[in-house]
């Protein structure tokens, strides 16, 4: 625990933080394309579609708590970014 006068320490791209949230946010994808293929055969799987709704919204919310801490995920509009630029900074997300 940091002492009463001591900044929290800020997240740094690439350390262990960012790698366990980073690896969290690509299970949940995973299991994403997994059902969306499932779902291709299965059209009428209401406990699938359930499962796939519930981890979307899993997903949206790691991704937003991931790109506050340490930038976008996705370019091309898909992702925010602060000021200055945030592309310039590695290690990127598929680079861990």
């Amino acid at each position: 625990m940091p002492e009463q006068n001591e900044p929290e320490k800020r997240p740094e791209r690439g350390d262990e933080r960012y790698r366990q949230e980073l690896e969290e946010l690509q299970k949940v994808d995973f299991a994403l394309v997994e059902l969306s293929l499932y779902l291709d055969t299965h059209p009428n799987d209401i406990q699938a579609i359930q499962q796939f709704n519930q981890l979307a919204h899993k997903r949206a919310q790691l991704a937003h708590a991931f790109e506050l801490r340490y930038g976008p995920l996705m370019q091309f509009g898909h992702s925010f970014t602060r000021y200055p630029w945030q592309w310039k900074d590695t290690p990127w997300p598929w680079q861990v």
